[in-house]
Protein backbone atom coordinates (compact mmCIF):
# COMPACT_ATOMS: atom_id res chain seq x y z
CA UNK A 1 0.00 0.00 0.00
CA UNK A 2 1.49 3.29 -0.94
CA UNK A 3 2.61 5.90 1.91
CA UNK A 4 0.49 8.92 1.09
CA UNK A 5 2.84 11.25 3.52
CA UNK A 6 6.58 11.85 3.87
CA UNK A 7 7.37 12.37 7.83
CA UNK A 8 10.80 13.47 8.64
CA UNK A 9 11.79 13.85 12.18
CA UNK A 10 12.36 17.31 13.51
CA UNK A 11 15.54 17.93 15.29
CA UNK A 12 13.94 19.34 18.44
CA UNK A 13 11.31 16.28 18.31
CA UNK A 14 9.06 17.64 16.16
CA UNK A 15 8.37 15.81 13.25
CA UNK A 16 7.65 17.63 10.02
CA UNK A 17 4.99 15.82 7.26
CA UNK A 18 4.75 16.64 4.02
CA UNK A 19 2.22 14.78 1.70
CA UNK A 20 2.99 12.69 -1.04
CA UNK A 21 1.87 14.29 -4.44
CA UNK A 22 -0.51 11.67 -5.79
CA UNK A 23 -0.62 10.26 -9.79
CA UNK A 24 -3.20 13.06 -10.67
CA UNK A 25 -1.15 15.36 -9.56
CA UNK A 26 1.68 14.51 -11.85
CA UNK A 27 -0.02 14.28 -14.95
CA UNK A 28 -1.62 17.90 -14.12
CA UNK A 29 1.92 18.57 -13.83
CA UNK A 30 3.09 16.85 -16.95
CA UNK A 31 0.76 17.94 -19.43
CA UNK A 32 1.31 21.88 -18.44
CA UNK A 33 4.73 20.80 -19.16
CA UNK A 34 4.22 19.67 -22.04
CA UNK A 35 1.84 22.18 -23.20
CA UNK A 36 4.41 24.81 -22.63
CA UNK A 37 7.40 22.88 -25.09
CA UNK A 38 4.92 22.47 -27.58
CA UNK A 39 4.28 26.18 -27.58
CA UNK A 40 8.28 26.93 -27.46
CA UNK A 41 8.87 23.94 -30.50
CA UNK A 42 6.02 25.29 -32.32
CA UNK A 43 7.41 29.11 -31.93
CA UNK A 44 11.12 27.91 -32.77
CA UNK A 45 9.89 25.65 -36.38
CA UNK A 46 7.60 29.23 -36.99
CA UNK A 47 10.67 31.10 -36.69
CA UNK A 48 12.74 28.52 -38.89
CA UNK A 49 10.13 28.54 -41.66
CA UNK A 50 10.00 32.19 -42.06
CA UNK A 51 14.37 32.02 -41.93
CA UNK A 52 13.87 29.60 -45.03
CA UNK A 53 11.61 31.86 -47.07
CA UNK A 54 15.21 34.25 -46.97
CA UNK A 55 17.55 31.93 -47.44
CA UNK A 56 19.89 30.66 -50.24
CA UNK A 57 18.78 26.83 -51.97
CA UNK A 58 22.30 25.26 -50.21
CA UNK A 59 21.28 26.63 -46.75
CA UNK A 60 18.41 25.29 -47.04
CA UNK A 61 19.57 21.84 -48.08
CA UNK A 62 22.22 21.90 -45.53
CA UNK A 63 21.96 23.68 -41.86
CA UNK A 64 18.26 24.40 -42.27
CA UNK A 65 17.03 20.74 -41.64
CA UNK A 66 18.76 21.03 -38.86
CA UNK A 67 16.92 24.17 -37.24
CA UNK A 68 13.82 21.61 -37.34
CA UNK A 69 15.53 18.48 -35.33
CA UNK A 70 17.94 20.05 -32.85
CA UNK A 71 15.68 22.52 -31.06
CA UNK A 72 13.00 19.72 -30.87
CA UNK A 73 15.97 17.22 -29.60
CA UNK A 74 16.96 20.20 -26.55
CA UNK A 75 13.02 20.60 -25.79
CA UNK A 76 12.45 17.99 -25.17
CA UNK A 77 15.58 15.91 -23.20
CA UNK A 78 16.84 19.52 -21.25
CA UNK A 79 13.57 21.22 -20.50
CA UNK A 80 12.95 19.18 -17.04
CA UNK A 81 16.49 18.78 -15.76
CA UNK A 82 17.58 21.95 -16.33
CA UNK A 83 14.31 23.87 -14.89
CA UNK A 84 14.40 21.73 -11.92
CA UNK A 85 17.32 22.47 -11.22
CA UNK A 86 17.08 26.28 -11.81
CA UNK A 87 13.73 25.99 -9.96
CA UNK A 88 14.87 23.89 -7.07
CA UNK A 89 12.58 21.25 -7.50
CA UNK A 90 9.84 22.31 -10.04
CA UNK A 91 9.06 23.09 -13.41
CA UNK A 92 6.59 25.99 -14.47
CA UNK A 93 4.18 22.75 -14.68
CA UNK A 94 5.23 21.54 -11.04
CA UNK A 95 4.59 25.02 -9.93
CA UNK A 96 1.40 25.38 -10.76
CA UNK A 97 0.23 21.85 -9.83
CA UNK A 98 1.52 22.72 -6.71
CA UNK A 99 3.96 20.38 -6.54
CA UNK A 100 7.70 19.84 -5.94
CA UNK A 101 10.77 17.29 -5.57
CA UNK A 102 12.75 16.80 -2.43
CA UNK A 103 14.79 14.32 -0.85
CA UNK A 104 13.70 11.56 1.34
CA UNK A 105 14.76 14.01 4.03
CA UNK A 106 12.63 16.91 2.66
CA UNK A 107 15.83 18.36 1.52
CA UNK A 108 16.11 19.89 -2.48
CA UNK A 109 17.52 17.34 -4.37
CA UNK A 110 21.14 17.68 -5.98
CA UNK A 111 21.98 18.12 -9.45
CA UNK A 112 23.42 15.14 -9.84
CA UNK A 113 20.07 13.57 -8.77
CA UNK A 114 17.79 15.42 -10.70
CA UNK A 115 20.22 14.59 -13.87
CA UNK A 116 19.78 10.98 -12.73
CA UNK A 117 15.85 10.81 -12.43
CA UNK A 118 15.67 12.42 -15.57
CA UNK A 119 18.13 10.18 -17.23
CA UNK A 120 15.22 7.38 -16.35
CA UNK A 121 12.74 9.18 -17.93
CA UNK A 122 13.08 7.47 -21.11
CA UNK A 123 12.03 4.33 -19.25
CA UNK A 124 9.06 5.77 -17.42
CA UNK A 125 7.96 6.81 -20.47
CA UNK A 126 7.64 3.36 -21.85
CA UNK A 127 5.67 1.78 -24.28
CA UNK A 128 3.69 4.93 -24.71
CA UNK A 129 2.30 8.06 -22.48
CA UNK A 130 4.67 7.44 -19.23
CA UNK A 131 2.35 3.61 -18.66
CA UNK A 132 5.57 2.78 -16.98
CA UNK A 133 6.27 5.44 -14.64
CA UNK A 134 2.30 5.88 -13.91
CA UNK A 135 1.64 2.00 -13.21
CA UNK A 136 5.04 2.37 -10.63
CA UNK A 137 2.99 5.55 -9.00
CA UNK A 138 0.16 3.62 -8.59
CA UNK A 139 1.90 0.77 -6.66
CA UNK A 140 4.78 1.46 -5.54
CA UNK A 141 5.95 3.40 -2.02
CA UNK A 142 5.15 7.13 -1.63
CA UNK A 143 3.91 7.00 -5.68
CA UNK A 144 6.81 7.23 -7.15
CA UNK A 145 8.38 6.61 -10.53
CA UNK A 146 11.18 4.57 -11.48
CA UNK A 147 13.64 7.70 -11.83
CA UNK A 148 12.62 8.36 -8.37
CA UNK A 149 13.49 5.63 -6.96
CA UNK A 150 16.93 5.39 -8.91
CA UNK A 151 17.83 9.06 -7.47
CA UNK A 152 16.12 9.04 -4.54
CA UNK A 153 13.86 11.44 -4.49
CA UNK A 154 9.96 11.93 -3.99
CA UNK A 155 7.33 14.33 -5.37
CA UNK A 156 5.54 16.16 -2.49
CA UNK A 157 2.09 19.08 -2.33
CA UNK A 158 4.15 21.95 -2.35
CA UNK A 159 2.67 23.47 1.04
CA UNK A 160 4.79 26.68 2.18
CA UNK A 161 4.20 26.14 6.16
CA UNK A 162 5.08 22.98 5.81
CA UNK A 163 8.52 23.14 4.17
CA UNK A 164 9.41 26.83 4.61
CA UNK A 165 12.43 25.35 7.27
CA UNK A 166 13.89 22.31 5.16
CA UNK A 167 14.00 25.34 2.53
CA UNK A 168 15.89 27.56 4.37
CA UNK A 169 18.20 25.15 6.51
CA UNK A 170 20.48 24.54 3.53
CA UNK A 171 20.39 28.80 2.64
CA UNK A 172 21.44 29.69 6.19
CA UNK A 173 23.92 26.99 6.88
CA UNK A 174 25.51 28.39 3.22
CA UNK A 175 25.76 32.13 5.30
CA UNK A 176 26.82 30.58 8.71
CA UNK A 177 29.65 29.54 10.06
CA UNK A 178 28.53 26.21 11.85
CA UNK A 179 28.14 23.20 10.49
CA UNK A 180 24.82 21.65 7.91
CA UNK A 181 23.21 19.67 10.89
CA UNK A 182 23.92 22.04 13.24
CA UNK A 183 22.81 24.66 11.81
CA UNK A 184 19.18 22.62 10.83
CA UNK A 185 19.17 22.32 14.91
CA UNK A 186 19.08 25.96 15.58
CA UNK A 187 17.23 26.75 12.85
CA UNK A 188 14.41 24.10 13.89
CA UNK A 189 14.27 25.34 17.31
CA UNK A 190 13.89 28.70 15.84
CA UNK A 191 11.02 27.37 13.99
CA UNK A 192 9.09 26.08 17.03
CA UNK A 193 10.02 29.05 19.37
CA UNK A 194 6.54 29.55 20.33
CA UNK A 195 5.53 26.24 20.56
CA UNK A 196 8.02 24.97 22.90
CA UNK A 197 7.67 25.13 26.37
CA UNK A 198 9.27 28.49 27.83
CA UNK A 199 11.41 26.65 30.46
CA UNK A 200 12.63 23.19 28.24
CA UNK A 201 12.56 26.27 25.44
CA UNK A 202 15.38 28.50 27.10
CA UNK A 203 17.30 25.73 28.58
CA UNK A 204 17.44 23.69 25.37
CA UNK A 205 18.80 27.26 23.88
CA UNK A 206 21.22 28.08 26.17
CA UNK A 207 22.82 24.12 25.69
CA UNK A 208 22.83 25.25 22.06
CA UNK A 209 24.65 28.54 22.65
CA UNK A 210 27.20 26.99 25.04
CA UNK A 211 28.16 24.33 22.65
CA UNK A 212 27.90 26.30 19.59
CA UNK A 213 28.80 29.92 20.79
CA UNK A 214 32.18 29.10 22.31
CA UNK A 215 32.53 32.64 22.96
CA UNK A 216 29.98 33.38 24.69
CA UNK A 217 30.88 33.94 28.68
CA UNK A 218 28.88 31.21 31.11
CA UNK A 219 27.94 33.55 33.57
CA UNK A 220 26.21 36.17 30.59
CA UNK A 221 24.65 33.03 29.30
CA UNK A 222 22.74 32.57 32.37
CA UNK A 223 21.27 36.03 32.38
CA UNK A 224 19.61 36.23 28.85
CA UNK A 225 16.07 36.65 28.74
CA UNK A 226 13.98 34.50 26.04
CA UNK A 227 14.26 37.40 23.74
CA UNK A 228 17.67 37.51 23.83
CA UNK A 229 18.61 34.18 23.79
CA UNK A 230 16.72 33.85 20.46
CA UNK A 231 18.80 36.96 18.71
CA UNK A 232 21.98 35.28 20.16
CA UNK A 233 20.57 31.66 18.13
CA UNK A 234 19.44 34.10 14.71
CA UNK A 235 22.78 35.46 15.29
CA UNK A 236 24.94 32.08 14.91
CA UNK A 237 22.76 31.71 11.26
CA UNK A 238 24.51 34.98 10.01
CA UNK A 239 21.19 36.72 10.34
Amino acid sequence: MATEELNIRGLTGVDITLRVAGPGTRAYAFIIDWHIRLLVGLAWVLAGLLLGLLADPEFKKTVFPLLFVLPAFLIYFFYHPVLEMLMRGRTPGKRIAGARIVTLEGGTPSSGALLMRNLFRLIDSLPVMYLVGLVCCIFTERRVRIGDLAAGTVLVLDEPKATQSLAEVGILAQNSRLEPDAAALVQDLIDRWAELKEGPRESLARQLLARLDTGLDPVQLATLDPAELRARLEALLGR
